[in-house]
């Protein structure tokens, strides 16, 4: 039987894009299958638009490695293909002599993992450059930037569609089964087959890979949910630059972000869930005050206002430690062309173009393309 489309990507995230316009650069022909009316519909607009610099990863991690080669590849591509964006700079500060260790050791992890741009200032010196900020000492990020995240999926729409590729949309993924050739799948009512099969389904990926009759469950990790909202308030922002706390295990914590309009926003806050809702809890505000006024003590009162919310994907406990990147391709679970993705999580936007790279490899290696 002959294969319909080569390559078959689940997912119109900023992750399934990224990989399916890789491979329509590469000349290949590419379909990607989305649930929703548009894409990008769930992590990837919902997060802090930051181009992250590399600098909370352990070593030799797949976030790491990502993140690094991916920032520089992401300012590239902003600049050759128009996408908005701002190379603003970030401050992670500590608010105790007691944090100090932590930045120190962040400095060192950063040298570790090849960013090697950034200072450690005293608490005057990150003043002198924010004067509405309270700090003890900060370290001071400057390939830390934002990013249009539509107009950067919209960018590799583009280039899928340049390609000869295309998006089908209001496909939910329903089933797959192994073909000699490949897979044959079914979404939205209809049956197609191709040769390799991506899931980049975010959220749903492990829904989507229970859903592959031949892949083993122990391939298929337990997902869990953390929930951030995000506020705002109508007043201009004391800030120029991205303000970020020392982080704790599994979040950054509650930082402050701009929009490329200048608006500020403060977020997210951290709460594991057990099912997707996108709805903000006003109430949560009066915990944002207290984590805020540490480096910003002028935050007036009674002024945040709910934005919106994401959720991540994760594949670690409530307790455990923050876990890396799952990607698995048939070294991993034994099927030819089959490559899933789990736990796309942050640093992913920023991480996008290396990781369409490293699939479109994965499939080169396994002879697959």
């Amino acid at each position: 039987m002959a294969v319909d489309v080569e390559n078959i990507v689940i997912g119109a995230g900023v992750i399934g894009l990224a990989i399916a316009r890789t491979l329509a650069t590469l000349g290949r022909d590419v379909l990607v299958l989305e649930s929703a009316a548009h894409f990008g519909d769930g992590t990837s607009s919902r997060n802090s638009e930051v181009i992250h610099a590399g600098i909370y990863y352990p070593k030799g991690s797949l976030k790491a490695i990502y993140c690094v080669e991916g920032k520089h590849r992401l300012y590239e591509y902003c600049k050759t293909h128009h996408v908005p964006h701002r190379n603003c700079g970030k401050l992670i500060v500590a608010t105790s002599p007691e944090e100090i260790p932590t930045l120190e050791a962040l400095a060192d992890k950063a040298a570790a993992n090849n960013v090697r741009d950034i200072t450690f200032l005293s608490g005057a010196e990150a003043i002198k450059m924010e004067p509405a900020l309270h700090c003890t000492a900060a370290l001071l990020s400057p390939s830390t930037g934002i990013i249009d995240s539509h107009q950067l999926m919209l960018a590799y729409v583009g280039e899928i569609e340049d390609g000869g590729g295309a998006i089908a949309f209001k496909a939910p993924f329903e089933r797959a089964k192994k073909t000699p050739e490949g897979f044959t799948v079914t979404a939205g009512g209809t049956t197609v087959s191709c040769r390799n099969l991506i899931n980049s389904a975010g959220l749903q990926a492990q829904e989507v890979a229970a859903r592959i009759t031949d892949l083993a469950k122990e391939h298929i990790p337990p997902r869990y949910l953390t929930k951030g909202s995000y506020f705002t308030m109508a007043l201009p922002s004391p800030f120029s630059r991205l303000i970020y706390p020392v982080p704790n295990t599994a979040s950054l914590g509650i930082h402050v972000t701009l929009d490329l309009a200048g608006q500020i926003r403060f977020g997210p806050d951290q709460e594991w869930v057990e099912k997707i809702d996108y709805a903000v809890n006003p109430a949560r505000a009066n915990d944002f005050y207290a984590a805020i006024r540490r480096y910003f003590p002028a935050l007036p009162d009674n002024c945040l206002i709910p934005a919106y919310s994401g959720i991540r994907p994760k594949v670690q406990t409530p307790d455990g430690e923050a876990a890396d990147f799952m990607v698995m391709d048939e070294r991993d679970h034994g099927l030819p062309g089959l490559v899933n993705l789990f736990g796309m999580e942050s640093p992913g936007l920023t991480s996008s173009l290396a990781i369409g790279s490293v699939i479109a490899e994965s499939l080169r290696t396994t002879d697959r393309l």
